[in-house]
Order: C-alpha cells, then structure tokens, then sequence
C-alpha cells in the first residue's frame, strides 16, 4: 500500500462517517486530501495523522473521540494491521507485511514516473535563474543557482507544472561599456579603466574578437577612435563572452528554453507599454521633472522613478516591462532567483506586481540565496586563475567534477551560506555525501547482477508478506515518503530536501544490506525470499536513480 493508497483510504473513511454522522460537518469541509507521514519513531507504526485533531473544532467533538470513532473505521480496511490513537489525537497506522511490501512491486512497475504527483498540474511557471551578466566567467554564486535553480525546474515538473526556464540577459546598460572599454584596453596591451574588468579571460575574448574582424576582413578596430573602436569590441564580444557562459552551463547540464535580452526590452517599446498600462491604472505620477511609480501604495518604503527627468529609463523601468512581458505570454507564476545582494529588491518588485493588479509571492515569487565559500586544505579559495578575482564554474567542476559540484551546491537550504570543502568532495568516502548516495545505487546494481547471477530473477515470484525483517519495514516505509518529499520540495521551492531524503534512503538501505541477503549463501535454494528482497532491492535503485535525476546528478552501476 502507497502512501496515497492510504491517505485515499483515509479520506473514504471520512466520507462513510460524515454520511451516517458519525463526522458532523458539512460535505464540501471534508479535505480533498489526507496527510500522512512517517512517524519519528517506528514504534509508532508505519504511518500517522493528524486529521482527526485538524476536523475535530468543526464537528463539536473532542479530538480523542473522534479518532477513535476513525481508528475503528480504519481497522477494517484491508492492508491495515493495526490503528492507535495517540496524544491528543493522531492516528498511528501500521500497515501488513504484505500490504507494506506491496510498494516495492508499485515502485518497480512505476519505474521512472515513481515519485511524480499533479499537485502543480495547470500551472504555467516561468523560472528565472543564472541571469549572470555577460562580462565575465560565471563565478561560484551563480553556479549555485545554476544547480539549485536547474534541480527545482525538475521538481516542479515532476509535480504536474509546465516550466520553463528562462535566463535574462544582461546586455543593457553600463557594464556593457565598461566591458567594450576593458577589451579594448586590453587589445592596446593597457591596463584596464578603473572601473573595468581584469582577468586572463578578458585578453581571450579580446584576442577573439580581433580574429573575427580580421577573417571578415574588416578595417582593424585598434586603429579607430576609442568610441568606434569600443562599438566594435562590444557585440563580438558580449556573444563571445555569453558564449562561453551557455556552453558552460550545458556541460554542467543545465539549459534553459528561453534567453530574454534586456536590450529587446528597450528596442520594442515594451518599457513605454509596462509605462503607459501603470499610467492607466492609476499608478504613474509626474514630479520634479521626472515620472515616477507609486509604490509606496503597496508597501514599498519609498516611490521609484520610472523615467528620469532627462528622458532616460531608471533601472526599475525594464523590471516592469519583464515581468509584464512575462504575465502576456501566458504565465501564471513568475520566480525569481536572485544572489544574496538582492534583498533590498524584494519590496519594489513585490509593490511592482501589486501595482499591475497581480498578488505578491503568488504571480511573482523572489528567492534569494546565500554565499558560497570554497574551502581547500583548510585555507578559503579565492581566486580563479582566469578570472582574476573570483571562483568560477569551471574551477570548481575541475576541483570535484559535476555530480559532486552539482549535489553540494543543490543539498543544502538556498537561504544559508554553505562551505564547500574541496577536499571532502573528492573523497571516495562515506563522509562525502555524494559519494555515499551513489554508492548505494552502485550497490543496488551490483546485488542485482550477483542475483541475477546466482538464478534469482524477480518474474519468478514475489511475496510481499517475507519482506518482515525490521531493516525492510524501515526501508518500505523510507521508500514510501519519496512521493511526498518530491511535493513539498517543489510546493516550498527547497530542492535540498530531495538529497537529505537520498541520504536517509541511502542510510536505510546500507543496514538492510547489511542485514538481509538477496542472494543465496552456499548450496541454499533460490526461494521466494530472495526473490521478494530482489524486488525491495530493485525499487531502492529506482528511487534512489529518479532522485539523484531530479539533482541532475548521475546513478552510476559501478564506483
């Protein structure tokens, strides 16, 4: 029995006692759905609810009794060994040996789509993330949110959501003149402007760009006004330099389906749109000279300007026309992924949202993350040898490779700053989580050839009822809480805790294996036991297999 064959099982119960009014409410206050979760300790049985505490202020009744009156209801259904009532009112299930190992059969005939749900069905996401300005390497920040942004993408679509994941280019704005300027400094064999960009990476894209001129046969740039010169340096330049940025990106497996240029915002008219829909809300206002946003209706501690008193869009302006532009193609849910030198935007794009008549943290979400130190030998790493002046994606996959890169950076709450030791990701150890998780698949791999080895084959018979030691019950009911975990790392937009639950899956399996043979030892018959552990082997791989997907990590057969 699934975790959802039992919470459907539940809500029948509810449904037979509000009929006879055994459950006093009315029909449409039933939930659509009941929660159950594993409890802490085992000796709590296999599954626990709190429904009856959640309906029992509705119907007038004390929540004991209620659960009560449930527990006996519950008792009847088959599958269903055992029901307590506990504390002040929670339901402990515990479930047959059969019942319970039938989800290893479930998982295994489900194969990849075990552990996908609906709740996200119908909505359209658009999912913001990287978006690194074109002027230099991706540095550790955004390669975090290359991994975490990337692992929530795949979250949200295994939860029933049509996503797509979009990156804002940068190419707008000063710091693609201070880019030009940088090139072409560096193409004269100067220094860099003050304000510019160092870094080996800045003599390659220069040296590029003068090839490129000169197999077009154009006129040498260096031989032209700093203005003229600078105009050539800047498109070659900016599409070498994103160039690099994408092709990185995709060897760390991460692509997006949709590239936004910031320019078009401003070659379109769709700044002067997001302008004039505002100025028609009500929500536009002219002062000293300028025109400004009323955001302080919404909450903002202070009104922006939109247009500035010369003519010119401030920065906020193409925030509007994005997110609008956004909202005209059709999406329900605009999130935003942003480093950790974003919090003071949060108020401004939410009072934005509200402006166009749209609900904060509903139509538009902003997820902020945290700091990434690396750490080698002790000592922090600071500096790329190609950058210059930061770490970058490349350092880092040279350091650990992508499956540890990418699940170090994922299993960990984007809210806090996380230290990322060198050393221990690039050990073949159980310390290294990573390497721990993919052992364990590696190892459900391997017991599946040595069984398949010694005639244990899984078509030739499965008894759920064997699967009784208590390492298998533990690791049943570990399996049975993926779909769960899966829902609430997509609904909460925390995609660590799809690798904390690997760990825990990873733990459970290594004691079962431990414990519990799946091949027979010596002149022992093949018998359905090791048949029936075949199957609870076999379904530990699948998920284990589908989560370290969902990180975008791999699930090697051997290590």
């Amino acid at each position: 029995m699934t975790p959802a064959e039992l919470s459907a099982a539940l809500r029948a119960v509810l449904v037979a006692a509000q009929a006879d009014g055994t459950l006093p409410i009315p029909a449409d206050a039933l939930p659509a759905s009941v929660p159950v979760e594993r409890p802490r300790s085992r000796e709590h049985g296999d599954w626990a609810t709190n429904v009856a505490m959640q309906l029992a202020k509705k119907a007038g009744l004390a929540p004991r009794d209620l659960a009560t009156a449930l527990a006996e209801r519950m008792a009847a259904v088959e599958g269903v060994r055992d029901v307590q009532v506990a504390g002040p009112g929670f339901l402990n299930i515990t479930l047959d040996a059969a019942a319970a190992g039938e989800l290893a059969r479930t998982v295994v005939d489900q194969g990849v789509a075990y552990g996908r749900g609906t709740a996200l069905a119908g909505q359209r996401i658009n999912l913001e993330f990287v978006s690194a300005n074109p002027t230099g390497p991706l540095h550790i920040g955004g390669v975090r949110w290359a991994a975490v942004g990337d692992s929530l993408a795949r979250m949200l679509a295994a939860s029933g959501a049509e996503v797509t994941r979009e990156y804002y280019f940068n190419d707008h704005g000063s710091q693609i003149d201070r880019f030009a300027r940088s090139l072409v400094a560096r193409a004269r064999g100067l220094e860099a402007p003050e304000d510019g960009y160092g870094g080996q990476y800045i003599a390659d894209i220069a040296d590029a760009v003068l090839a490129q001129i000169a197999e077009a046969g154009e006129p040498d740039p260096l031989t032209l006004p700093d203005a003229e010169a600078e105009e050539a340096f800047r498109a070659r330049g900016v599409e070498l330099m994103f160039g690099e940025i994408k092709a990185a990106l995709h060897a760390f497996r991460v692509d997006f389906q949709v590239y936004f240029h910031e320019d078009s915002l401003h070659e379109s008219g769709a700044v002067e749109r997001a302008v004039a829909r505002l100025r028609e809300l009500g929500h536009v206002f002219e002062a000293d000279g300028a025109t400004w946003l009323r955001t302080t209706d919404f909450g903002d501690d202070k009104d922006r300007v939109i247009i500035r008193s010369d003519g010119m869009p401030a920065y906020i302006a193409g925030d509007l026309a994005y997110y609008l532009d956004k909202r005209e193609r059709g999406f329900d849910r605009a999130i935003i992924m942003l480093g950790a030198d974003h919090h003071g935007y949060i108020g401004r794009m939410m009072a934005m949202c509200a402006a166009f008549w749209d609900t904060p943290w509903v139509n538009l979400e902003i997820l902020i993350g945290q700091l990434v130190n690396l750490v080698k030998d002790g000592e922090p790493v600071r500096m790329s040898k190609r950058a210059g002046t930061v770490v970058t994606i490349d350092d880092l996959v040279d350091a650990v490779g992508i499956d540890a890169a990418r699940y170090a950076l994922a299993r960990s709450s984007a809210d806090s700053t996380i230290d990322l030791d060198l050393d221990l990701l690039s050990r073949a150890t159980n310390e290294n989580p990573v390497f721990y998780v993919q052992y364990a698949h590696a190892r459900t791999a391997n017991v599946a050839r040595n069984a398949n080895d010694l005639g244990v084959r899984r078509e030739d018979g499965f008894d759920p009822a064997l699967l009784s030691h208590v390492t298998e019950s533990t690791l049943l009911a570990r399996l049975g809480e993926f779909g769960r975990v899966v829902a609430q790392a997509a609904e909460l937009r925390e995609p660590h805790r799809v690798a904390r639950y690997l760990e825990e899956l990873a733990g459970s399996y290594h004691k079962w294996y431990d414990q519990c043979r799946v091949s027979p030892f010596g002149d022992e018959e093949v018998s359905d036991l090791h048949r029936s552990r075949l199957w609870l082997n076999d379904a530990t791989r699948q998920v284990l297999a589908n989560g370290l997907d969902l990180l975008g990590v791999s699930a090697p057969e051997r290590m």
